[in-house]
C-alpha cells in the first residue's frame, strides 16, 4: 500500500505541521467545550492577562482555562504521545503488533504502588511518586527474572518474565482491594483504576512530565535502531548495532513513560496500541516517520477522548471506558483492512 505522508522514506514537508496544527486545534476546542461554557473572547482575554498583562478577565473564567481545563490538555497531550511512542517502540522491538508497555508487567505494578499510597491515604503527589516508584522497581524486577545463566536475556524471556509479573501484581492488586474501607477507599481506588484526569494539578504535571518528555526524546533519538532491531538478531550484529543495549535503553525509555502516565492519571488502555497501527496505515513500516507521527496523532486523540470524557455526561466517565469503546471497533476494522499485519 502507498504511504500517503511518506517519500522515499521521509515524511513530507507538510506533515509534521499539519498534525501540530491538528493538536492546537484540538487544544482550542477542548478549552472552549464542557459543562462551563467559555466563548473564544473569554479564553484569548484570559491568556492575554496572564501572558502578555492585558485587562484583567472575569475570575470564574481564569479558574475554568487555568485551573480546570488547561492542565487536562497539558497532560492528554503528554500521555497520548507518550504512550502512543512506546507503544509503536515495543511494537517494532519485538517484532509483536500487539505488545505495549504492559507486556513487562509495568501497568500492574504501578496500580499497585498507587493502591498501597492509596490506602495509607496520602496525598495525590504521594500517590503518583510511590505508583512511579512501584513501575520503575517492575520493570527492574521483571528484567531480573529474566536474565538468562550467560547473564543476558532475550524476547521471549523477557515476555514471559512480563506475564509472570503481571499475574504476581494481579494477585495483590487484588488482595489490597480486599483489604480496603468498601464505602470510602475502595470506590477511590476503582475509580483511579479506569483512569481520569480529573484530578490532575500543576504540581503533578512537574513531576511526572520530565519522565515522559525523556523517555519520548530517547525513542525519537533511537528511531532508526528500531527499523533494524525489528530484524533479526544476528541481522541486527552484522549491521553493526549493540543488540542488548539498544534494546535495554529502548525498553526502559518505554517503561519510564508507562509508569510515569500510569502514575499521573491512572490506567489508559489502547492508546499505545491503536494509534501506532494508525500511524503506519498513514507512513509504512520506517519507524523514521512513524515515531514522530504516532506522538502527534496519539496527542490530539488523548485531548478529544478527555473532552468527551468531562462533557458527554453529567458525571466524568472513566477514560478507559471511552477508549476502549473507541478504540474496540476502530482496531477490529484495521484487522479487517490489514489482515493483521504489522
Amino acid at each position: 500500500m502507498k504511504s500517503l505522508l511518506t517519500r522515499n522514506g521521509r515524511l513530507r514537508v507538510w506533515v509534521i505541521p499539519t498534525l501540530v496544527a491538528l493538536i492546537v486545534a484540538c487544544a482550542a476546542a477542548a478549552m472552549l467545550i464542557g459543562r462551563f461554557s467559555v466563548s473564544l473572547e473569554d479564553v484569548v482575554a484570559a491568556l492575554r492577562a496572564r501572558f502578555w498583562g492585558g485587562p484583567a478577565a472575569p475570575p470564574r473564567v481564569n479558574s475554568v482555562v487555568f485551573d480546570l481545563r488547561a492542565p487536562r490538555i497539558i497532560v492528554a497531550i503528554l500521555i497520548g504521545g507518550g504512550l502512543s511512542v512506546a507503544g509503536a517502540s515495543f511494537q517494532s522491538l519485538f517484532s509483536n503488533p500487539l505488545a505495549t508497555p504492559d507486556t513487562l508487567g509495568v501497568a500492574a505494578g504501578t496500580c499497585v504502588g498507587a493502591v498501597i499510597a492509596l490506602l495509607l491515604d496520602w496525598n495525590l503527589i504521594g500517590v503518583q511518586a510511590a505508583a512511579l516508584g512501584a513501575g520503575l522497581a517492575t520493570m527492574t524486577f521483571t528484567t531480573a527474572i529474566s536474565r538468562t545463566r550467560t547473564g543476558s536475556f532475550n524476547v521471549i524471556t523477557l515476555v514471559l518474565g512480563g506475564v509472570i509479573v503481571s499475574a504476581l501484581a494481579n494477585a495483590v492488586l487484588s488482595l489490597l482491594k480486599l483489604t480496603a474501607d468498601p464505602t470510602s477507599q475502595l470506590p477511590e481506588i476503582t475509580y483511579w483504576l479506569m483512569g481520569s484526569l480529573a484530578a490532575v494539578t500543576y504540581r503533578q504535571i512537574a513531576l511526572g512530565a520530565p519522565f515522559i518528555i525523556g523517555g519520548v526524546v530517547v525513542i525519537v533519538a533511537l528511531r532508526w535502531q528500531l527499523n533494524i532491531l525489528s530484524l533479526s538478531e544476528d541481522e541486527a550484529r552484522t549491521a553493526g548495532v549493540n543488540v542488548s543495549l539498544m534494546r535495554a535503553i529502548l525498553i526502559v525509555a518505554s517503561t519510564v513513560i508507562a509508569a510515569s502516565v500510569i502514575s499521573m492519571c491512572g490506567q489508559v488502555g489502547w492508546v499505545g496500541l491503536l494509534v501506532p497501527h494508525c500511524a503506519r496505515m498513514l507512513c509504512g513500516q520506517n519507524n523514521r516517520a512513524v515515531i514522530p507521527v504516532s506522538a502527534l496523532l496519539g496527542s490530539a486523540l488523548m485531548i478529544v477522548i478527555d473532552t468527551l470524557a468531562r462533557s458527554l455526561s453529567a458525571s466524568e466517565i472513566p477514560i478507559s471506558i471511552l477508549t476502549a469503546i473507541i478504540g474496540a471497533p476502530f482496531f477490529i476494522v484495521l484487522l479487517r483492512r490489514t489482515g493483521g499485519a504489522r
